[in-house]
């Protein structure tokens, strides 16, 4: 691990490189990011690195965030098959049909998901300000995509607004039943129930905190409890257990994985990077059109 840490090092010093990861990937390649975080906080650093080139380890989606926040930088994306079937579930479509019978609506696209729906999108958001962002939009009906169940815990938070849900969902987080989640509450009674807002509506109703993942991160840490349980994938427990070796954490069930962001491998970074391939390209119309959405998520955001 050192030697390899080391061929890092140098790497990013001789081609002026940084390395971000989401808390998804593999503790190996979390241990070596210059930056770790969870979509939003990855976007946002994207855009503050003076770095020439961004090694960025997550999934497509996230690669192509980066190459529209930052058209000048070479993006780098370690595993270029590693991508996430829920920024499929929308079409372009189907936003012009809500268009055309709901004129009056905002399209507010989840930033998981692919360049072309954010293009015919007004604006983007993550979990952890999709709250804030529709509740500050003037518009009285939201077309939410393309995750319903995001979409479903924003709607509770905004009781005042409209909030069309999309069919699509998350297979990590849709998976965690209600049925296991209450299994491990009754295994561990004295453990608070964090949950991310991707989950089901029975399972978020459990739930002691729900948030993103750096939502749940910060809670546990602040939180006096010493037990928890997490209902999100389980690459967050690196840096849960980091910031927290004196609590426990436990899984709310058995299929929180994600195979696509486990793809990632610190022999993959280090190759993407020595010969720098598997580059993020895109058309710069693509860029330009999928530009505001993004810029308007992090203006709004920080207001």
């Amino acid at each position: 691990m050192e030697e390899k840490r080391k061929i890092l090092d140098d790497l990013k010093r001789q081609k002026h490189a940084v390395i971000m990861a989401h808390y998804y990937v593999p503790e190996e390649v979390q241990e070596v990011a210059d930056y770790i975080g969870d979509s939003y906080y990855l976007s946002e650093m994207a855009t503050k690195t003076d770095a020439d080139i961004i090694v960025l380890c997550g999934v497509k989606f996230m690669g192509e965030s980066a190459k529209i926040l930052n058209p000048k930088k070479k993006i780098l994306l370690p595993a270029a098959n590693a991508d996430c079937p829920m920024a499929h579930m929308a079409s372009v479509e189907r936003i012009e049909e809500v268009r055309r019978e709901h004129p009056d609506a905002a399209v507010v696209c989840y930033v998981n998901s692919t360049a072309e729906l954010k293009s015919h999108s007004d604006v983007c958001v993550t979990s952890s300000n999709a709250v804030k962002i529709v509740r500050s939009l003037p518009n009285n009906e939201i077309f939410f995509l393309p995750d319903e169940h995001l979409g479903r815990f924003v709607a509770e938070q905004v009781p005042d607004k409209t909030i069309l849900l999309n069919d699509g969902y998350c297979h990590v987080h849709a998976n965690i039943s209600p049925e296991a989640v209450k299994a491990a509450k009754e295994a561990k009674p004295d453990a608070k129930l964090l949950v991310h807002p991707e989950c089901l509506s029975e399972v978020v109703k459990m739930a002691d905190y729900c948030g993103s993942t750096a939502g749940i991160i910060q809670y546990a840490t602040q939180s006096e409890a010493k037990e928890f349980i997490v209902a999100t994938e389980l690459g967050v427990l690196s840096e849960l257990k980091k910031r927290n070796p004196d609590k426990k954490f436990y899984a709310a069930g058995n299929t929180q994985i994600c195979p696509n962001m486990k793809k990632i491998t610190l022999d993959k970074v280090i190759d993407v990077l020595e010969k720098e391939t598997k580059e993020v390209l895109m058309e710069e119309s693509m860029i330009k059109a999928a530009y505001a959405p993004l810029r308007r998520m992090l203006e709004l955001a920080n207001a």
